[in-house]
């Protein structure tokens, strides 16, 4: 008589894998918790605290949105457009690199790799510290450091979209002799185009977002006049400021989203 089988889910080193995983992440959270050193009277205080500041920002300041609020939010907008443009034209050729089914040079691939990842792993604020020490506080500084964060984004997207795209039109074109500037326009992009304009929309609205900060370390744009606001106390101008920068961000929402749906 053979011997009943029982099923059983996950095997033992299945199980001591799970367990182990499992108190490594409650070690690395007990960790994080005592090196942060949070102090439970501050804790305990920050509702009380959070509705102080709630009633201290209402109602809003609205008589003070025009005009340096809007010269402030309109300059917001030109650093988020203008960082996008310029980081989209870094992107390409860095994405071209990037893409095995067009560069097929390691070395050149391995390069494209490491500036794309260099650009992810530094914040906007930090890119933006680096370009004011380097153009001095400004819009411009703020342009550049959208621009140099955007290139890591879009450039890996597009790499991965150009990598994706099928073989066949290009080879095509390569085996009649096509030169390599048409076997890129007539081959690759028209494959491509729906992912470039959906990632490039995408890029312009989360750099709404993010040059809407730049300026607390003196990039320009509305963060200049929300850091003043904030030094000086004045919180129903605060107030006013975070609502005008809600409104744009919804609206850039909405925008890029009819955007997309017309073009894809």
């Amino acid at each position: 008589m053979s011997a009943t089988r029982v099923w059983v889910r996950h095997n033992l080193g299945e199980r001591l894998l799970r367990y182990t995983l499992w108190l490594a992440m409650v070690a690395s959270l007990v960790w994080a918790i005592r090196s942060i050193e949070i102090i439970p009277e501050f804790l305990a205080d920050a509702p009380e605290q959070m509705a102080d500041l709630l009633i201290r920002m209402w109602p809003p300041d609205l008589a003070h949105y025009y005009p340096s609020v809007h010269a402030a939010m309109i300059e917001t907008l030109h650093i988020a457009s203008l960082g996008t443009l310029l980081g989209v034209a870094l992107a390409l050729p860095v994405a071209l690199l990037a893409a095995r089914n067009i560069c097929r040079n390691a070395a050149l691939n391995t390069l494209a790799q490491l500036i794309l990842v260099s650009s992810r792993s530094v914040n906007s604020l930090v890119w933006a510290l680096i370009f004011v020490a380097v153009f001095g506080p400004g819009p411009a500084a703020g342009t550049f450091a959208i621009a140099f964060r955007s290139v890591g984004f879009v450039g890996k997207l597009l790499a991965e979209a150009v990598e994706e795209s099928t073989p066949g039109p290009l080879e095509a074109l390569e085996a009649s002799g096509a030169p390599w500037g048409h076997r890129m326009l007539k081959g690759v992009w028209p494959q491509v185009q729906p992912a470039f304009w959906g990632v490039a929309l995408f890029r312009w609205d989360i750099n709404v977002r993010e040059s809407a900060v730049l300026g607390l370390v003196g990039a320009g744009g509305i963060g200049v006049v929300l850091d003043d606001a904030i030094n000086f106390f004045q919180w129903q101008r605060v107030a006013t400021i975070l609502l005008a920068i809600l409104v744009v961000v919804l609206i850039a929402e909405v925008l890029v989203t009819r955007v997309r749906a017309r073009l894809l």
